[in-house]
């Protein structure tokens, strides 16, 4: 029977403890909503009040006091993290507007040529190259063929002057010759007439 009362009493400190442990255990953990569930629910009316135990108010005041600064905190760290997001950000979308602005200026450089200090676009530059090049070559063909037509009244000049100048000296002989028959005709007529 000894062991039996002491098996009871070891039992009854057992279920004592464990219930004291579990209540304590109950009210130093979960939710803050929970802790005051528990606090209602584990606590005695007397007419429209509650009465609740000193030591469970203020482990629950310690509780709400320790969850509102780990709060503050997190609440903290997380405005210095959106904080420094936004500057990443804003230092990252003035990033993007000067990329933007150097793609654009490149994009103009890229699509433009700088010919004697002046900037043309490709198209125009390509266009304006292909009517300078037609130009001259224009220009070599008109020099050309003034120079094949001065060329060739030049050669007919120098065949007409080959002829003129053969002619001349055909001519020249001719009047030399006939000068010649006159003059011996004459000295014929002046031996003639000295003889007579």
């Amino acid at each position: 029977m000894r062991n039996k009362i002491n098996i009871a009493i070891v039992l009854f400190i057992i279920t004592t403890s464990a219930f004291s442990q579990a209540n304590k255990v109950y009210i130093d953990t979960g939710s803050v909503k929970n802790q005051f569930d528990y606090l209602i629910d584990k606590s005695y009316s007397y007419k429209d009040y509650k009465n609740i135990k000193l030591n469970w108010l203020v482990t629950l005041k310690n509780n709400v006091s320790d969850t509102l600064a780990v709060s503050k905190k997190e609440i903290l760290t997380n405005y210095k993290t959106i904080n420094s997001q936004k500057t990443t950000i804003d230092s990252l979308r003035d990033s993007l507007v000067i990329s933007k602005k150097n793609t654009t200026v490149l994009s103009n450089e890229k699509q433009s040529i700088s010919f004697l200090g002046i900037q043309f676009s490709k198209s125009f530059f390509k266009t304006l190259m292909v009517l300078i090049i037609c130009g001259l070559a224009a220009l070599l063909t008109f020099f050309i063929i003034q120079y094949k037509q001065s060329y060739s009244i030049i050669k007919q000049a120098e065949s007409n002057l080959k002829e003129t100048e053969e002619e001349f000296e055909t001519h020249r002989k001719r009047a030399l010759e006939r000068e010649q028959k006159v003059m011996r005709k004459l000295q014929d007529e002046l031996n003639k007439q000295k003889k007579e």
